[in-house]
């Protein structure tokens, strides 16, 4: 009986640091802007917007909102490069859920506004060989998120991830 009791109580303290549990919201950066990426198909890294539909939401992509920062990587499953553009979440809305089916991943609609386009690479050949999932690396954060299970999808993304990113613009 002592063994779950303490278990609860490693997952109340990891609820308490903000490294884990449900939080209402995806981690912020310093200047308290939420920040997410998506892996999705993605044809022309260049257009002004880019609407994505019914897309899978993992590690707090469900909370994506209106206002949020997002990085756009073009999926290597569809031809794409990695990391292509950054932009500015115009609207978002939750998709239901479909009934009679027990268990199902969130999936969100969003619209993203261009506002920069990469200027270097970054994708599934720079980031695979950060695989010490415990290293606390953002390129890390990224693989494992991204690559560890490959399906396109929206994530939330730490304050070190975002500043890493922000470096290829």
């Amino acid at each position: 009986m002592p063994a779950p009791a303490r278990r609860i109580r490693l997952i109340g303290a990891f609820r308490r640091a903000g490294e884990g549990g449900r939080s209402r919201r995806a981690p912020a950066s310093p200047s308290g802007a939420v920040m997410f990426a998506i892996k999705a198909e993605i044809h022309d890294p260049h257009a002004s917007t880019f609407a994505f539909e019914a897309q899978k939401t993992m590690y707090a992509g469900k909370r994506i909102a209106a206002g949020d920062t997002v990085f756009l990587f073009a999926s290597e499953n569809e031809g794409g490069r990695g990391l292509v553009a950054r932009g500015v979440v115009v609207s978002a809305r939750a998709v239901a859920k479909k009934p009679g089916v027990v268990r199902q991943t969130p999936r969100v609609s969003i619209l993203v506004r261009g506002d920069a386009i990469a200027k270097r690479r970054l994708g599934r050949n720079e980031l695979k060989r950060f695989s010490d999932w415990n290293d606390g690396r953002p390129e890390t954060e990224l693989n494992f998120k991204f690559y560890r299970q490959a399906t396109n999808k929206i994530v939330g993304i730490s304050a070190q991830a975002a500043a890493f990113l922000r470096t290829f613009f």
